[in-house]
C-alpha cells in the first residue's frame, strides 16, 4: 500500500528544505511598482518585470474601473462559448497592428499562450529545435507536442544548424526566447531566421521581456531585427510586463492565427481574461507605443546601472536588457545577499536551482523606466556593501 499523500508531501518538502531550495510567497501590501511594502517593509523594487513602470499607473488602473462598470468583473466563459468580447477583439488588433502581423490571439497567460500554440501545430512527427535556455513554458508546450526536442547550446546558431540536419521528416519548428529571463541576453535571431529558412523550418520567437523595451514605437526585438512573418511566423509575448496588465498573444498570418485558436486547448478550454483587464492592457499598449521617451530612460539606467557595477569591482553577465543578473554560483551565497538587500531596504530576488543550473545561483536585478538614476546609484552601492559584508563574513566562517 502506497503512504498517504500528507506523509508523502511532508517528506518532499523536507528534501527541499534540507537543499536550501524552500521557496516563500512574500505578501506585497498596495501596488506592485517601484515603491513597495513587502511583509510590512517598505523597499525599493528591483525584482519585478515592469519595465515600463505601467503596473501601477493610475491611467490602466482607470482604464480597467470605467470597463468594470460596463463589462463587469468577468467573462463567463471561454472564447469559443461567449467570452470574446469586443474589448478582446479590439486588443487583438492593436496588437497585431504594433508588432507588424495579421492577426493577433488573446490568452489568459503567457504559459498558457506558449503550451497551447507549440502543442497545437507540433505532433508526434515532428521536430522541435530549441534554445537550452528557453522559459518553462516554452519546454512544457514542447514536451506536450510529442514531438523530438533538439536542444542547442544556449544562443548558439550553430548548433542550432548541426540540430536542424539532424530533422529530417516532418515539419520543424526553430523556437527560442528573444530575451531570456535568467540572463537578460538576447538570442542569435537573424541567424536564425536565416537557418529556418535554409531548412524549411518554421521559427517561433518569444518576446516577452522585448516588446514595449526594444525597437521602434517599443515593437520589440524581432521588429528591432526587422523580422516579419516570413521569417517570424510565430510571435508570442505577455501584457504583464512592458505593458503593465495581464495576459499574452501570438501574433502571425490568418491562417496561422485561427489554426492555433481552432486547437490550442489552453484557448479553448480557459475562461477568456476579463474584458476589464483586456481594457487596461489597451490603455498599456498605446502607452507604451508612445513611450519612447521613458525607453531612453530606461536604457540610459540600464547602462549607469551596469557601469556603477563595473566600479564596485562585480561583474556582470552579456545583455543590454532591463535584465542584470549577478551571477555568485552558491545558492546560500545568493540567498544571503538578497537577504542583506532587505535589510538596507532593496528587493532583489534570489535565483536559484532548478530555475537556473546549479552552481549558478545569481541575483537578478531588473530596472525600470519608474526608477530613477539617485535609486539606481542607491542599488549600487548597497549591492557592493553587502557583496564586502556577506563574502567576508563566509570567508571567516570557513576560515579562508
Amino acid at each position: 500500500m502506497s503512504q498517504s499523500l500528507h506523509r508523502y508531501c511532508e517528506e518532499r518538502l523536507a528534501t527541499i528544505d534540507a537543499a536550501g531550495r524552500m521557496r516563500r510567497r512574500r505578501v506585497v501590501e498596495g501596488s506592485h511598482g517601484v515603491l513597495i511594502r513587502v511583509d510590512g517593509v517598505d523597499c525599493l523594487n528591483f525584482c519585478s518585470n515592469d519595465y515600463l513602470g505601467l503596473a501601477a499607473d493610475p491611467r490602466l488602473a482607470a482604464a480597467l474601473g470605467e470597463a468594470a462598470s460596463s463589462v463587469g468583473t468577468g467573462s463567463a466563459a471561454s472564447q469559443l462559448v461567449t467570452g470574446y468580447n469586443a474589448e478582446h477583439a479590439a486588443l487583438e488588433t492593436e496588437l497585431a497592428d504594433w508588432v507588424g502581423r495579421e492577426r493577433a490571439l488573446l490568452f489568459s497567460t503567457g504559459y498558457g499562450a506558449n503550451v497551447g500554440t507549440i502543442s497545437a501545430l507540433l505532433g508526434k512527427r515532428d521536430h522541435i529545435v530549441a534554445d537550452a535556455l528557453n522559459h518553462a513554458s516554452l519546454i512544457d508546450g514542447s514536451r506536450l507536442s510529442g514531438a523530438a526536442k533538439h536542444i542547442y547550446a544556449h544562443a548558439d546558431a550553430e548548433a542550432a544548424e548541426h540540430s536542424l540536419r539532424c530533422c529530417e521528416s516532418g515539419h520543424t519548428l526553430v523556437l527560442t526566447d528573444s530575451v531570456f529571463s535568467m540572463d537578460g541576453d538576447t538570442a542569435p535571431l537573424n541567424r536564425l531566421a536565416d537557418l529556418a529558412t535554409e531548412h524549411e523550418a518554421w521559427l517561433a520567437v518569444d518576446d516577452a521581456h522585448g516588446l514595449g523595451v526594444f525597437g521602434q514605437a517599443g515593437a520589440g526585438r524581432v521588429a528591432e531585427a526587422g523580422l516579419g512573418s516570413a521569417e517570424v511566423p510565430l510571435l508570442m509575448a505577455t501584457l504583464g510586463k512592458s505593458v503593465g496588465a495581464a495576459g499574452a498573444f501570438v501574433a502571425g498570418d490568418h491562417a496561422v492565427i485561427e489554426t492555433i485558436a481552432q486547437s490550442a486547448r489552453s484557448l479553448i478550454f480557459s475562461t477568456a481574461m476579463p474584458p476589464a483587464v483586456a481594457a487596461a492592457a489597451r490603455c498599456g499598449v498605446a502607452i507604451s507605443r508612445a513611450a519612447d521617451a521613458e525607453r531612453a530612460h530606461l536604457h540610459a539606467l540600464i547602462a549607469r546601472f551596469r557601469a556603477g557595477m563595473v566600479r564596485q569591482g562585480l561583474s556582470l553577465g552579456h545583455s543590454d536588457s532591463p535584465i542584470q543578473p549577478l551571477i555568485v554560483g552558491p545558492e546560500t551565497l545568493a540567498c544571503a545577499l538578497s537577504e542583506a538587500l532587505l535589510a538596507d531596504g532593496f528587493l532583489v530576488g534570489a535565483i536559484r536551482p532548478p530555475t537556473v543550473a546549479p552552481g549558478t545561483s545569481r541575483l537578478r536585478v531588473t530596472l525600470s523606466a519608474a526608477h530613477d538614476a539617485a535609486q539606481v546609484d542607491a542599488l549600487v552601492a548597497a549591492l557592493g556593501q553587502a557583496w564586502q559584508r556577506v563574502v567576508a563574513a563566509g570567508s571567516q566562517a570557513t576560515g579562508s
